[in-house]
């Protein structure tokens, strides 16, 4: 929102007339109270006699390529000055700018006599591009009659000391789109009364405050709002005999230049104006082109409308749009139509002021790839009780301006709607929520200066102003509070984390897996929370596996991931595949994060009351409606998991790199993992194992089949893991464990067993044989052959036996060793080789 500084000057001064401010504490004003400045810029400084004057005649050169014109201009001296220019936007007797010869005008571009088109040119007839208060450079600058005398100092006149103002307004605080919306934020910051210019049938003008307009008489224009059309309010008037061709005042010229609107005529300047100055958008049409009833309705499928930019648009049933007996004229809150635009010609105005739905408004814009000034405010809301007061203001100055009478009363159509509810809060409730003591009457009076109307002492009963409907709630008016209070002056205290707390069993778990995969060479990634449509039918996985009951987003970030996440490979795979696509092949990358699962209650609740504390039943029924989320830890492994040197080729991953990541996952969380062999889809039949935990399965590691791998375009050698971390047992190791100062015995076994036995079940049984003196068993050879017979296979395992309070013999290791060859001989037919 671009407005110059001196119109919020004129409006602050309406509640006190010395009030005055430098730009740079109107920035800082703005800041305040929340409002972030875009830019502040300065009109640019002109020195030299830079005049008013006055055209006296104008000579066609006609014996040159283009159109040239010798004028004689009066500036106020005894005789006229001699100026050759090539615009031609303005007539004999017409008030202009005049830089005379030792002007210095904004480039800087110096202005002397010269001679030029066989003429000598004794100054320079200015555009308003050339004086550095517009973009407008296809016409020089006309000023209305009777703005100034000539030889009149133009920089007073126009009012160059001055600067434009644009304030970056969020798309909540649609109030704000206008300068009756920040000038009053700028008095609450500057603490000035504000005169609210919406509140009055006389709203502020410029330069002097003008009479309301008259009552007409007769009858008003039929006007109608159809049901579908969402509408809630349209207003319209006639005003007959006016002159379309009079020229703005300068004042408001400059006012919508510094907006970034370009003046065309009187009357559109007028609605641009009070669109600005009210922040309701208007619109006039030539009433002699209309027929019948106007009425908001909605498009009929296959209408067509050329709107005011000369494009024929096709209308959807979903569009809004003004009609009258011949069809559309407008689209509603966006743009007028070409065929009732007002001309030259034009005699008699209807003017529109209205209210319209701000998502329809919105998605017909979006539709027809149409922007205006107007559907910006309509998108926004806009007051609907400030309706009528734009109506009158627009009509007032288009008598003041371009002459006419307004003939017919205002004619209204209305759809009612609920009243704004009430918002009860306590006196004290901003001052307990910032931890401040505000002096009493804080909360009242913020309000009021906000346009609440604020009842009762305590608790206060609060009803928000037309124009905010964004305050709804008690959060909303404590907020509004503290921001003009200043959110500055809150203290900044951290809260003291109470004594003999911290991290919690669980996270210290959870820290503690991600740093030691860290620590083993995997990188930790962020993959999407949101499931890839179509990912579980390219694994092939079973119509009634768990990880299809997922949990849908009713408005999903992504129209092709609609659903969360029930497993975290998903992601893990995309990570992979795009390092991949960036030429790194060589990866471990790791995630921890939460999953979720369906379940049969989980449904979408309504909000709960928030000025109380939930009820047990209301929470209970939340818990209840919530999916499972447990928390899950994933790895992916590919390429070379040892890089290749000078010390050799290096390694690539494969499914035991999976099992030792399962392995470092449950040394970290303080348990011992076990493998089975499994089939469980993505993973390879032949290479997954089920890791459990105290006989329970927590997750699966192993290389993935090759079919998944080709459909998602991945390697064809790629290992993953991916277990629950909250179906790991929590376990504690405080104090922490005593380590023995006794050598260790190391003894190796080999044992024959059948070819179809399971190392991991050799091993259990091998140490449940030993007894509490095997401190460690590991596997470190396979062998198969004629020397162990036909269907079976040899295992060797290192032992490592230590006693905690002595020094342990060889005959006691060996003791044990038998120990376990023995049990394992029992349980698995395990035999010593």
């Amino acid at each position: 929102m671009r407005a110059p500084q001196s119109w919020y000057t004129e409006v602050l001064r309406q509640g006190d007339p010395q009030w005055s401010a430098t730009t740079e504490e109107i920035d800082a004003g703005f800041v305040r109270v929340g409002f972030e400045i875009e830019d502040i810029e300065p009109f640019p400084t002109i020195t030299g006699p830079l005049v008013i004057g006055r055209v006296a005649t104008i000579e066609e050169l006609t014996e040159f390529k283009k159109p040239i014109r010798f004028c004689t201009v009066e500036v106020g001296e005894a005789e006229p000055r001699g100026i050759v220019c090539g615009a031609r936007n303005f007539a004999e007797g017409d008030l202009i700018v005049a830089a005379l010869p030792g002007v210095v005008l904004p480039g800087p571009f110096e202005i002397a006599s010269r001679k030029t088109y066989g003429r000598v040119s004794d100054g320079m007839i200015c555009s308003v591009s050339e004086l550095g208060i517009g973009h407008d450079h296809s016409g020089i600058l006309v000023l209305a009659p009777g703005t100034a005398e000539p030889g009149a100092d133009a920089r007073e006149v126009l009012g160059l000391d001055d600067a434009a103002i644009d304030v970056n307004v969020t798309p909540d605080r649609g109030y704000a789109f206008s300068v009756r919306g920040l000038g009053r934020e700028l008095a609450g910051s500057f603490g000035v009364p504000f005169v609210d210019p919406g509140l009055a049938t006389a709203a502020l003008t410029a330069p002097a405050q003008s009479e309301p307009p008259a009552a007409a008489t007769g009858d008003g224009w039929p006007v109608a709002i159809d049901d579908d059309s969402q509408a809630t309010r349209y207003t319209a008037r006639t005003i007959t005999g006016v002159d379309a061709t009079a020229v703005s005042p300068w004042w408001l010229q400059k006012r919508l230049m510094v907006a970034g609107i370009r003046p065309i005529s009187a009357i559109v300047d007028i609605t641009n104006y009070v669109m600005i100055e009210l922040g309701q958008p208007l619109h006039a049409f030539d009433a002699d082109k209309l027929s019948g009833t106007i009425t908001v309705r909605s498009a009929t499928a296959g209408e067509k409308l050329t709107t005011l930019d000369g494009v024929d648009r096709v209308l959807d049933p979903e569009d809004v749009v003004i009609a009258d007996n011949s069809g559309p004229i407008a689209l509603a809150g966006v743009m007028g139509g070409g065929s009732s635009e007002v001309s030259d010609a034009t005699t008699t105005v209807l003017l529109e002021s209205a209210t319209f739905d701000q998502v329809r408004v919105f998605r017909t814009g979006k539709r027809h790839k149409l922007t205006s000034e107007a559907s910006k405010r309509f998108e926004r809301i806009v007051d609907p009780e400030i309706t009528a007061v734009a109506s009158d203001r627009a009509a007032q100055l288009i008598v003041e301006i371009a002459g006419g009478t307004i003939a017919s009363p205002l004619s209204e159509a209305r759809v009612e709607v609920p009243p704004t509810p009430n918002i009860e809060i306590p006196a004290d409730e901003p001052d307990r929520t910032a931890g401040i003591g505000y002096p009493a009457g804080t909360t009242a009076r913020r309000l009021d200066e906000v346009g609440c109307t604020v009842t009762g002492t305590d608790p206060l009963t609060v009803t928000p102003p037309s124009w905010r409907p964004d305050l709804k709630q008690r959060a909303d008016l404590v907020e509004e509070v503290l921001r003009l209070e200043g959110l500055e002056g809150i203290p900044a205290i951290v809260p003291s984390a109470p004594a003999g707390t911290g991290l919690t069993p669980a996270q210290r778990r959870r820290r503690a897996i991600g740093r030691t995969l860290a620590l083993d060479g995997f990188v930790e990634v962020l993959p999407y929370p949101f499931m890839p449509a179509g990912v579980f039918d390219q694994w092939d996985l079973p119509a009634d596996d768990p990880r299809r009951h997922t949990v849908k987003v009713l408005n999903p970030l992504d129209a092709e991931r609609p659903e969360l996440n029930t497993t975290l490979l998903p992601g893990l795979f995309e990570m992979a595949s795009r390092n991949i696509a960036r030429g790194q092949r060589d990866l471990s990358l790791y995630t921890i994060g939460q999953v979720e699962f369906a379940g049969d209650n989980v449904t979408a609740m309504a909000a709960l009351d928030v000025t109380r504390r939930p009820t047990d039943e209301e929470i209970a029924a939340l818990d209840a409606s919530l999916p499972r989320q447990p928390l899950h830890v994933a790895v992916v492994v590919t390429g070379l998991y040892e890089p290749a040197g000078p010390w050799g080729p290096g390694r690539a991953a494969d499914y035991l790199d999976a099992f030792e990541a399962a392995r470092s996952i449950g040394r970290a969380a303080g348990v011992e993992v076990t493998f089975t062999a499994a089939e469980h889809r993505p993973w390879h039949p032949g290479r997954c194992a089920a890791v459990t935990v105290d006989g329970v399965t927590v997750g699966y590691a192993g290389e993935l089949h090759p079919a998944v791998l080709e459909r998602a375009g991945l390697p064809k050698r790629l290992c993953a893991v991916e277990l629950e971390v909250d179906a790991l047992p929590l376990t504690e190791n405080l104090p922490a464990p005593r380590v023995s100062v006794f050598p260790a015995v190391l003894q190796d076994v080999a044992v024959v067993v059948a070819e179809t036995a399971s190392a991991a079940d050799v091993a259990a049984a091998l140490r449940e044989g030993a007894g509490e003196l095997l401190e460690s068993i590991e596997l470190f050879d396979v062998f198969t052959g004629a020397q162990v017979g036909e269907g079976s296979k040899s295992l060797t395992f290192a032992l490592r036996f230590r006693a905690s309070d002595r020094t342990l013999t060889e005959e006691e290791a060996n003791e044990a060793k038998m120990a376990a060859v023995a049990h394992a001989d029992a349980v698995i037919g395990a035999r010593l080789r």
